[in-house]
């Protein structure tokens, strides 16, 4: 495994060195009196520290939380509240009622690296994904093993023929989802992993070139800053077999730039939710034959409901529900008050919507509570987000529901420029919209920023953004 800073700077550690440094963490770890099924929580940046101490934390039977390291104490006293860990691994101060202790504790030189005893984690992780809701919502993924540590992201790895050896480079966070996944598929797969401290569109091509990365994935705003980078063109990039993108919509025109840039038979978009209920992937050969899909379910089953809990017909928006096959109750569970919606016979879904064609595809139309209800027509935000991203000037864009007296809610567009000196005007960008959306769904104000406030996994707050901008008529 390599590990490359922001800066370029790099660390390595071998597969012998990960086993007897985790045997020490989890001999630390039982020492400190953690047994099979406790939380252990890891707020570090991505690190090779971090790596160590989870699968540390796995041979001590504990179920692994990994968390920002740049929490803000408030949000991350309400997951600990929730969660209640039997130790928090960080830099962050004590607090009461809560052992944090740093990793170098963990890794004490006087601890053995002799094995520890068996005890394979139920759950083996859980992920707090409270960001986007404001609601605290902690996940735990039942089961041992493999479907526990890489869940649904094992079965889109074999469909992408992912193998052992490859070199995989991983840009996300590990305390997303998608990072976290990623990660650790890779490793047990015995890939070679170049784990990035926080992604650099410039970095990550370098990276590809000068290691013939085989696999990586990448969120929307990855795809966009690095199709953006002056000499993507010339770069080589002729290594990489699969590039998956994940974790948002993703704007047509940017999936065509990918395609082109790599070959259909190279670039993939998958789709699925933390709660490991289910996941589809579409091949760059089904995009171009089918334009905005996320594919066809991958191991799992998919139905599309509507309020009353019935199945919709093709074509029609309804809230998407997965479930895995054989499934004989809930893959996850959740901690606090927060529960997914859930059918009798096990179909769960967490709050996305979307539609499927007449073959099974699926379509994302947005969260429902994204949702833009503006003059009691339903407006997409991300319909709109590719519409405006496409445009040349346009570096990333947001948008959201604003109170307004005649429509409820209008439509309103934050907007990240490319080069603030050569900036569009708000008329020409709303001229720009017409030519590609409905009129209802062109942004009636729009607001230009030095930079979006996206998570390091490419998150936008979309409830804050909105309620910071109340009153906002430009």
């Amino acid at each position: 495994m390599i590990f490359v800073t922001g800066a370029g700077a790099e660390h390595r550690v071998t597969w012998a060195q990960l086993d007897h440094r985790s045997n020490r963490v989890a001999r630390g770890l039982t020492g400190l009196g953690i047994s099979h099924g406790d939380i252990v929580v890891i707020g570090l940046p991505n690190s090779i520290e971090h790596v160590v101490i989870a699968f540390g934390a796995w041979k001590a039977g504990a179920c692994v939380l990994p968390l920002r390291s740049d929490l803000p104490e408030w949000e991350r006293g309400r997951v600990l509240d929730v969660t209640r860990p039997a130790v928090v691994v960080a830099s962050w101060p004590d607090r009461e009622g809560q052992r944090v202790i740093a990793a170098r504790t963990l890794e004490d030189p006087a601890i053995s690296t002799e094995p520890v005893p068996d005890r394979t984690p139920d759950p083996a992780r859980a992920i707090a994904t409270s960001g986007s809701t404001g609601v605290p919502k902690v996940i735990c993924i039942k089961g041992s093993g493999t479907f526990s540590l890489a869940g649904t992201e094992y079965d889109s790895a074999r469909e992408m023929g992912h193998r052992a050896g490859q070199i995989q480079l991983v840009p996300a966070p590990l305390y997303h989802t998608n990072g976290a996944l990623i990660t650790f598929t890779a490793l047990l797969q015995r890939q070679v992993v170049i784990l990035l401290e926080h992604f650099v569109a410039e970095l990550v091509l370098s990276l590809i070139e000068r290691y013939r990365v085989n696999t990586l994935t990448a969120t929307t705003i990855m795809l966009q800053r690095m199709a953006r980078c002056a000499d993507v063109h010339r770069r080589d990039l002729n290594s990489v077999e699969s590039l998956l993108h994940g974790g948002a919509p993703l704007p047509d025109w940017l999936a065509r730039f990918w395609i082109d840039r790599l070959g259909a038979g190279r670039f993939y978009v998958a789709y699925g939710s933390s709660e490991n209920a289910g996941s589809c992937l579409a091949t760059g050969e089904e995009l171009l034959a089918r334009p905005g899909t996320v594919g066809r379910p991958v191991n799992s089953e998919l139905r599309i409901l509507d309020d009353a809990g019935g199945q919709v017909a093709p074509g029609v928006v309804g809230t998407i529900h997965f479930r895995r096959p054989g499934q004989t109750e809930p893959v996850f569970r959740y901690l606090g008050d927060t529960r997914p919606a859930t059918t009798a016979d096990l179909f769960t879904s967490v709050g996305d919507m979307g539609w499927v064609d007449d073959d099974g595809y699926l379509y994302l139309a947005d969260r429902r509570v994204d949702l833009i209800i503006s003059g009691g027509v339903n407006v997409y935000p991300a319909e709109v987000e590719a519409a405006l991203t496409e445009h040349p000037a346009v570096a990333d864009a947001v948008v959201v529901g604003l109170p307004d007296p005649e429509w409820g809610k209008r439509v309103h567009a934050v907007i990240e420029l490319s080069d603030p000196a050569a900036a569009p005007s708000a008329a020409e960008l709303r001229s720009y919209c017409r030519e590609r959306l409905a009129a209802h769904k062109v942004p009636k104000t729009i607001e230009f920023v030095v930079a979006l406030p996206r998570t390091a996994a490419g998150k936008i707050r979309r409830g804050d953004m909105a309620r910071q901008r109340n009153g906002f008529n430009s």
